[in-house]
């Protein structure tokens, strides 16, 4: 496995950076290669990705989730991937956000790539491109605010939802209902 790790500062609060990260969906607009982001469930995501050319498809299990914290995950098929994202509020209105990433080169053009960083860079590159969006915005176009990882406190399983959030599912829309484009949610 190949390991790459990269963090930023960005100018909102760790709750805006963090909420607007479990808006899965959204993924396109700021990571290159990634096409597109299903939420098959709380804890299950399907990506769409064409990296260098190479058109993939793959299901991933978010393994820990806790709010304005963490978001790790793991692949469940090929390709090989698993990493965590970090939050720490670093003021007010400042937060650090870390990637760490773990993946496993296929093709010799990855691990070429690999060789010479060019994933080091790329990740280097969608944060800033996060880092932009989110401080264009100063605000999330979404937010999640569950827990997924171990066992609830009452015992029944893996995924808790903040009932004061709303409890809604990762990838709904926070604003009174509507869209990120202000069109009502149908």
């Amino acid at each position: 496995m190949h390991t790459v790790t990269k963090a930023i500062e960005v100018e909102v609060p760790v709750s805006v950076a963090y909420n607007q990260w479990t808006q899965f969906e959204s993924f396109p607009r700021f990571m290159s290669g990634v096409e597109d982001v299903r939420q098959i469930d709380d804890a299950t995501l399907h990506f769409s990705t064409k990296i260098s050319g190479v058109k993939r498809e793959y299901n991933a299990r978010i393994t820990e989730q806790v709010p304005d914290t963490v978001i790790s995950w793991e692949s469940l098929d090929q390709p090989r991937n698993a990493g965590s994202v970090r939050f720490d509020a670093l003021g007010p209105d400042r937060s650090g956000v870390s990637v760490t990433l773990e993946w496993e080169p296929e093709t010799l053009t990855e691990k070429a790539g690999a060789a010479l960083s060019a994933d080091e860079m790329q990740v280097a590159a969608d944060l800033d491109k996060f880092k932009d969006f989110i401080e264009d915005r100063q605000r999330e176009t979404g937010a999640w605010r569950g827990t997924v990882g171990g066992a609830a406190a009452d015992g029944s399983g893996p995924v808790r939802r903040d009932a004061a959030e709303g409890g809604t599912m990762p990838g709904t829309p926070l604003e009174g209902g509507a869209m990120e484009d202000g069109a009502p949610n149908i």
